[in-house]
């Protein structure tokens, strides 16, 4: 019927290195070319070090997710507190019922 097209396998292209020629000019000689290698930024450290105001946003949004991952620990735990408070109250509840019934019976 319809078949998908996939990407190919090999998408991955390489980022290009920056080279430079440096021509050092001495006095008799004839000046050769050289390679000079630059590192390209990349990942977390290249964002910040291009834009400084990035560093403070990674850091209030990790504050934020940390925030946000105690909130939902704490209602979770309270949750089963609260689940144990309701369930202790009826076993006594059920406990005074049953021993209630219990003498009514014996009498």
């Amino acid at each position: 019927m319809l078949k998908p097209k996939y990407p190919p396998t090999q998408t991955y292209t390489a980022a290009p290195l920056v080279t430079q020629h440096v021509v050092q000019h001495a006095p008799g000689q004839e000046a050769q070319p050289q390679m000079v290698h630059v590192p390209v930024r990349t990942g977390v450290g290249g964002l910040v070090q291009s834009r400084p105001g990035t560093a403070l946003l990674v850091v209030f949004g990790a504050i934020a997710g940390v925030l946000a991952l105690a909130a939902v620990a704490v209602s979770l735990l309270l949750a089963v507190a609260v689940t144990a408070v309701a369930l202790a109250v009826s076993g006594l509840v059920v406990l005074f019922l049953v021993r209630a019934v219990r003498d009514e019976l014996h009498r």
